[in-house]
């Protein structure tokens, strides 16, 4: 993991990193001129000028994408070859993060938050895409704590090259509870999001997800 905190991209100056895995870094930076703060995803992997146009083709369409509860995207460019996305800054955390694993969460706090993601997932379901990595960490809370998703921008532009495939698969370990079947197989579908979702509501409502043991052998 390299530390890019102080560094400029666009027109972001890096001010802390609040979040990382083995595929991208999230920063939090601050614009130059206008002061407004926004969260900086840098993707762990050197591009080609050929994953360049696949990339920019990528996060043109998942720019375009304007729904509440879908976490907005308001520029990207690579820089010495590295990608980055600039996107709005959700404050309050993550779903994870409200509730740690082993958390039993009341039912009338879940509904809300079903009913929010479903109608995400409808929207993007509509705009025949997929977002193949839903789970709690992927849901944000805003200024509002009204949940937004995140996490699919990644998920489409790892298709983009092998090195950012090889990255996603040593994600799987840690996510392969919330993925259905064909999705493990590699066909996702729309469907794959709705078992992901419904993976998510069991262990909001029991503090564990299904098969756990399982998958834990």
């Amino acid at each position: 993991m390299s530390d890019r905190v102080g560094q400029q991209l666009g027109n972001y100056r890096l001010l802390k990193l609040i979040g990382h895995g083995s595929f991208a870094e999230i920063y939090l930076g601050e614009h130059q001129h206008l002061n407004t703060q926004a969260a900086i995803k840098v993707l762990n992997t050197h591009f080609t000028s050929e994953d360049n146009d696949r990339f920019y083709a990528e996060a043109r369409t998942i720019a375009r994408l304007t729904h509440p509860h879908i976490v907005r995207i308001l520029d990207f460019d690579v820089s010495d070859g590295f990608p980055f996305l600039i996107m709005e800054y959700a404050p309050n955390g993550t779903l994870r993060q409200r509730h740690p694993k082993g958390t039993r969460v009341p039912l009338e706090v879940i509904v809300p938050y079903i009913k929010q993601v479903a109608n995400a997932l409808q929207y993007i379901h509509s705009q025949k895409l997929i977002h193949r990595d839903v789970k709690p960490e992927s849901m944000l809370l805003d200024h509002n704590n009204e949940i937004v998703l995140s996490e699919f921008v990644t998920a489409i532009i790892a298709q983009s090259t092998r090195s950012a495939q090889a990255r996603q698969l040593q994600e799987v370990a840690e996510t392969v509870i919330y993925m259905a079947p064909e999705q493990l197989m590699g066909k996702p579908r729309p469907a794959s999001d709705q078992y992901a979702l419904a993976v998510v509501t069991y262990e909001w409502l029991s503090g564990n997800p299904p098969l756990t043991d399982r998958y834990s052998r």
